[in-house]
């Protein structure tokens, strides 16, 4: 009688994985280094400026400056920071991530 409901009605053994979902920025990158994903202390500063200091927290980073009454795309890029400036081409907004 157990050869009869041997596999039936019964589900396989879920196979468990070896790595746990990323739980932060870094993990997704695959990188172990902290890593900032905002600049508050740059709000001021003038957009070459913040650009050359987001350049050295992260390499290969894409720096879009932003002009006073543009539009931007709603998509989100691991490698992009936007620069949102002012008449002055200073930063107006905390530069982040995406």
């Amino acid at each position: 009688m157990a050869e009869e409901q041997q596999g039936q009605g019964t589900n396989p053994p879920q196979e468990q994985p070896n790595e746990p979902l990323p739980r932060t920025y870094n993990q997704l990158l695959g990188t172990n280094n902290p890593t900032k994903t905002s600049w508050p202390e740059l709000v001021g500063v003038t957009a070459e400026e913040a650009e050359r200091k987001i350049k050295e927290d992260i390499s290969g980073v894409e720096i879009q400056v932003v002009p006073p009454d543009s539009f931007v795309t709603a998509d989100f890029r691991f490698k992009r920071v936007r620069l949102y400036v002012d008449e002055s081409n200073k930063v107006i907004r905390t530069p982040i991530i995406g």
